[in-house]
């Protein structure tokens, strides 16, 4: 006799969680954490293709800053809230450096990287131990439009830190599905330039 499992709390049902990166900040090239700076939200074939993969989704949460919520109005989406807990990684001594000025910090795992704190900010541990938890939370098939350390921290609840060696372009899609507590990663950087 095979005994069926009694449903309790900590059942979850599966779910696909859909990231976007928000579209290209301005200015682009220099290191842009919690800066609240614009996007380029102009390749409007990009958003376009970007808008028809993306569907109708059950629900849209978006990181509050400004790129984001220009990047959410272009698309044509009105998020059901904003998530304080999505902003992206604070880069401290390093926002707004370009990337000749940043520091050479020599040959480090993805494990070291992780846990790498710039003077003054986060490091992605840091980040990703506020983000996980939210991605954790979520019950139902969501969008979220937010950044690539967010993309990365939710690739990183699959692959751990290497999760910081993908590339995640403006205006990219990933792709993730859960089934109970087991997540999968579908699709990473689906450009919306292509």
């Amino acid at each position: 006799m095979i005994a069926k499992k009694s449903p309790n709390l900590t059942d979850k049902a599966s779910m696909r969680l859909t990231i976007l990166r928000h579209a290209p900040c301005i200015p682009d090239g220099r290191m842009v954490g919690r800066r609240d700076v614009a996007a380029d939200c102009g390749d409007f074939p990009a958003l376009e293709r970007q808008r028809g993969r993306i569907g109708a989704p059950s629900q849209v949460i978006a990181s509050p800053a400004l790129r984001c919520r220009q990047t959410a109005k272009a698309l044509g989406l009105s998020p059901d809230r904003f998530e304080p807990l999505l902003w992206e990684q604070d880069f401290g001594r390093w926002e707004d450096l370009a990337p000749d000025r940043l520091p050479d910090l020599g040959r480090l795992t993805p494990a070291q990287l992780a846990r790498h704190r710039p003077e003054k900010g986060e490091s992605f541990d840091d980040m990703a131990a506020r983000v996980i938890p939210v991605l954790r939370s979520l019950d139902r098939d969501s969008l979220l439009i937010a950044h690539a350390g967010t993309v990365r921290a939710a690739l990183s609840m699959v692959v751990g830190p290497a999760a910081l060696s993908f590339a995640v372009a403006p205006l990219s899609l990933t792709i993730l599905s859960r089934h109970d507590d087991d997540w999968a990663v579908e699709a990473v950087n689906i450009r919306g330039d292509l």
